[in-house]
């Protein structure tokens, strides 16, 4: 007999995902603002270390760790052969918003690239 499905482990799959495409949408975000690093490496070094304050980067961070606890959860749940596959939505989900907030290009190339990404997901939950 074939288990139910496991909405409580799929939770965490997402809460994963939405964590981690979060803090890579706000610290790409961010330091677009903050415009190029310099080139000399005192200058490099101090432009990064005010970007770690930045309280948006910083929630950045605090997503990753966040994302980090929902995964442990999931592994409370699944499989690392079944769960790991999904982390390939994060591609899926920064190509859409990195589109829609940066205006990022959408080329074919890029869109079937992602079609091939989903098909082997859903091939590989299966």
């Amino acid at each position: 007999m074939k288990p139910a499905f496991d909405v409580q482990g799929h939770v965490y799959i997402l809460l994963t995902l939405l964590f981690t495409v979060y803090g890579q949408m706000v610290i790409k975000w961010q330091i677009g603002l903050a415009g190029p690093a310099p080139d000399e490496g005192g200058a490099k070094l101090i432009f990064l270390l005010r970007q770690l304050l930045n309280p948006w980067i910083i929630s950045g961070f605090i997503a990753a760790f966040v994302a980090a606890i929902a995964w442990m959860a999931a592994m409370t749940r699944f499989d690392l052969s079944y769960a790991y596959p999904f982390m390939s939505l994060a591609f899926v989900m920064v190509l859409c918003v990195s589109a829609i907030l940066f205006g990022e290009p959408l080329s074919m190339s890029k869109i079937a690239g992602t079609g091939v990404v989903m098909a082997g997901l859903v091939l590989i939950s299966r």
